[in-house]
Protein backbone atom coordinates (compact mmCIF):
# COMPACT_ATOMS: atom_id res chain seq x y z
CA UNK A 1 0.00 0.00 0.00
CA UNK A 2 1.20 3.53 -1.23
CA UNK A 3 0.25 6.18 1.69
CA UNK A 4 0.66 9.53 2.24
CA UNK A 5 -0.20 11.78 5.29
CA UNK A 6 -0.77 15.71 4.58
CA UNK A 7 -0.83 18.36 6.92
CA UNK A 8 -4.32 20.39 6.28
CA UNK A 9 -4.07 24.49 6.96
CA UNK A 10 -0.66 25.74 4.99
CA UNK A 11 -1.07 22.68 3.07
CA UNK A 12 -4.38 21.76 1.51
CA UNK A 13 -5.95 24.92 2.24
CA UNK A 14 -4.88 28.52 3.08
CA UNK A 15 -3.90 28.89 6.77
CA UNK A 16 -3.84 31.87 9.06
CA UNK A 17 -2.02 33.08 12.30
CA UNK A 18 -6.07 33.56 13.91
CA UNK A 19 -7.05 29.94 13.07
CA UNK A 20 -9.23 28.46 9.95
CA UNK A 21 -12.68 29.22 12.00
CA UNK A 22 -15.34 28.19 9.98
CA UNK A 23 -16.18 26.72 6.68
CA UNK A 24 -15.86 29.95 4.85
CA UNK A 25 -12.72 30.59 6.05
CA UNK A 26 -12.08 26.60 5.03
CA UNK A 27 -10.29 27.90 0.77
CA UNK A 28 -8.30 25.05 -0.64
CA UNK A 29 -4.85 26.06 -2.04
CA UNK A 30 -4.14 26.73 -5.73
CA UNK A 31 -3.45 23.22 -6.86
CA UNK A 32 -3.40 21.11 -3.95
CA UNK A 33 -6.96 19.10 -4.60
CA UNK A 34 -5.74 18.62 -7.75
CA UNK A 35 -2.41 17.17 -6.32
CA UNK A 36 -4.41 15.03 -4.20
CA UNK A 37 -6.33 13.25 -6.75
CA UNK A 38 -3.83 12.79 -9.13
CA UNK A 39 -1.95 11.18 -5.71
CA UNK A 40 -5.28 9.17 -5.43
CA UNK A 41 -4.93 8.49 -9.50
CA UNK A 42 -1.23 7.07 -8.76
CA UNK A 43 -2.46 4.66 -6.09
CA UNK A 44 -2.05 6.44 -3.01
CA UNK A 45 -3.87 6.42 0.47
CA UNK A 46 -4.24 10.03 1.49
CA UNK A 47 -4.61 10.86 5.50
CA UNK A 48 -4.14 13.71 6.73
CA UNK A 49 -2.50 14.80 10.41
CA UNK A 50 -3.61 18.01 11.41
CA UNK A 51 -3.08 20.20 14.93
CA UNK A 52 -6.63 21.67 15.43
CA UNK A 53 -6.02 24.07 18.36
CA UNK A 54 -8.87 26.31 18.16
CA UNK A 55 -11.43 23.72 19.44
CA UNK A 56 -9.81 23.97 22.70
CA UNK A 57 -9.32 27.48 22.37
CA UNK A 58 -13.40 27.93 21.74
CA UNK A 59 -12.39 29.61 18.51
CA UNK A 60 -14.61 26.64 16.90
CA UNK A 61 -16.05 23.27 17.48
CA UNK A 62 -15.83 20.07 16.51
CA UNK A 63 -19.20 20.06 14.51
CA UNK A 64 -17.80 23.11 12.52
CA UNK A 65 -14.30 21.20 12.14
CA UNK A 66 -16.53 18.20 10.57
CA UNK A 67 -17.97 20.54 8.38
CA UNK A 68 -14.44 21.98 7.16
CA UNK A 69 -14.09 18.11 6.84
CA UNK A 70 -17.25 17.49 4.70
CA UNK A 71 -16.79 20.63 2.58
CA UNK A 72 -13.10 19.31 2.01
CA UNK A 73 -14.54 15.97 0.58
CA UNK A 74 -17.12 17.31 -1.50
CA UNK A 75 -14.36 19.77 -3.72
CA UNK A 76 -12.18 16.66 -3.57
CA UNK A 77 -15.01 14.47 -5.37
CA UNK A 78 -15.11 17.62 -7.84
CA UNK A 79 -11.82 16.65 -9.23
CA UNK A 80 -11.77 12.84 -8.59
CA UNK A 81 -10.22 13.43 -4.99
CA UNK A 82 -10.56 11.98 -2.01
CA UNK A 83 -9.06 11.48 1.47
CA UNK A 84 -9.04 8.22 2.77
CA UNK A 85 -8.83 8.98 7.07
CA UNK A 86 -8.43 12.16 8.78
CA UNK A 87 -6.48 12.55 12.09
CA UNK A 88 -7.16 15.67 14.38
CA UNK A 89 -5.79 17.00 17.52
CA UNK A 90 -8.36 19.08 19.48
CA UNK A 91 -5.99 20.01 22.28
CA UNK A 92 -3.63 23.13 22.87
CA UNK A 93 -0.04 23.22 23.78
CA UNK A 94 -0.57 23.14 27.33
CA UNK A 95 -3.24 20.18 27.28
CA UNK A 96 -0.29 17.72 27.64
CA UNK A 97 -1.85 15.31 24.95
CA UNK A 98 0.23 13.00 22.90
CA UNK A 99 -1.16 13.62 19.76
CA UNK A 100 -0.26 17.53 19.04
CA UNK A 101 2.28 17.61 16.65
CA UNK A 102 5.33 17.47 16.84
CA UNK A 103 4.52 14.54 18.95
CA UNK A 104 3.55 10.97 16.78
CA UNK A 105 0.53 10.56 18.50
CA UNK A 106 -1.97 11.39 15.04
CA UNK A 107 0.73 9.38 13.15
CA UNK A 108 0.35 6.37 15.19
CA UNK A 109 -3.21 6.20 14.96
CA UNK A 110 -2.95 6.72 11.41
CA UNK A 111 -0.66 3.52 11.25
CA UNK A 112 -2.72 1.65 13.35
CA UNK A 113 -5.99 2.97 11.06
CA UNK A 114 -3.91 1.37 7.69
CA UNK A 115 -2.49 -1.62 9.74
CA UNK A 116 0.81 -0.63 8.31
CA UNK A 117 4.69 0.40 9.48
CA UNK A 118 5.06 4.69 8.62
CA UNK A 119 9.03 3.93 8.08
CA UNK A 120 9.58 5.65 4.30
CA UNK A 121 6.17 7.23 4.29
CA UNK A 122 6.11 10.73 2.95
CA UNK A 123 4.62 13.12 5.43
CA UNK A 124 3.73 16.77 3.54
CA UNK A 125 4.04 20.05 6.29
CA UNK A 126 4.61 23.37 6.37
CA UNK A 127 5.95 23.45 9.80
CA UNK A 128 8.84 22.04 11.45
CA UNK A 129 6.56 20.18 14.20
CA UNK A 130 4.74 18.51 11.15
CA UNK A 131 8.53 17.75 10.10
CA UNK A 132 9.44 16.60 13.21
CA UNK A 133 6.60 14.33 13.79
CA UNK A 134 7.29 12.59 11.05
CA UNK A 135 10.95 11.63 11.73
CA UNK A 136 9.98 10.84 15.20
CA UNK A 137 7.96 7.56 13.63
CA UNK A 138 10.64 7.14 10.88
CA UNK A 139 8.52 8.71 7.93
CA UNK A 140 10.13 10.54 5.47
CA UNK A 141 9.38 14.17 6.08
CA UNK A 142 8.67 16.91 3.08
CA UNK A 143 8.07 20.39 3.21
CA UNK A 144 6.20 23.09 1.15
CA UNK A 145 6.89 26.41 0.74
CA UNK A 146 3.24 27.73 1.34
CA UNK A 147 1.26 28.17 4.47
CA UNK A 148 4.26 28.76 7.34
CA UNK A 149 6.74 26.86 4.89
CA UNK A 150 8.63 29.80 4.17
CA UNK A 151 8.94 30.32 7.78
CA UNK A 152 10.21 27.39 8.35
CA UNK A 153 12.76 27.29 5.96
CA UNK A 154 14.43 30.89 7.18
CA UNK A 155 14.90 29.37 10.79
CA UNK A 156 16.86 26.29 8.92
CA UNK A 157 17.40 24.19 11.90
CA UNK A 158 15.91 21.03 11.45
CA UNK A 159 15.34 21.29 8.02
CA UNK A 160 19.18 20.20 7.02
CA UNK A 161 18.34 17.27 4.19
CA UNK A 162 14.93 17.83 3.91
CA UNK A 163 13.09 17.67 0.52
CA UNK A 164 11.50 21.59 -0.16
CA UNK A 165 8.26 21.63 -2.97
CA UNK A 166 6.82 24.81 -3.52
CA UNK A 167 3.64 23.35 -2.90
CA UNK A 168 1.63 20.12 -2.53
CA UNK A 169 1.09 20.07 -6.37
CA UNK A 170 5.25 19.62 -6.42
CA UNK A 171 5.54 17.25 -3.99
CA UNK A 172 3.18 15.35 -5.09
CA UNK A 173 4.38 15.37 -8.88
CA UNK A 174 7.73 14.61 -7.60
CA UNK A 175 6.30 11.42 -5.83
CA UNK A 176 4.39 10.56 -8.79
CA UNK A 177 7.17 10.57 -11.23
CA UNK A 178 9.84 8.78 -8.66
CA UNK A 179 7.43 5.65 -8.36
Amino acid sequence: MKLIILDRDGVINYDSDNYIKSVEEFIPLPGSLEAIAALNSAGYRIAIATNQSGISRGYYDIDTLDAMHKKLASELEKVGGHIDYIAYCPHGPDDHCSCRKPLSGMLEKIAQHFDTELSGVPVVGDSLRDLQSAQTVGASPMLVKTGKGERTITKEEGIEGIPVFADLAAAAAHLIEKN
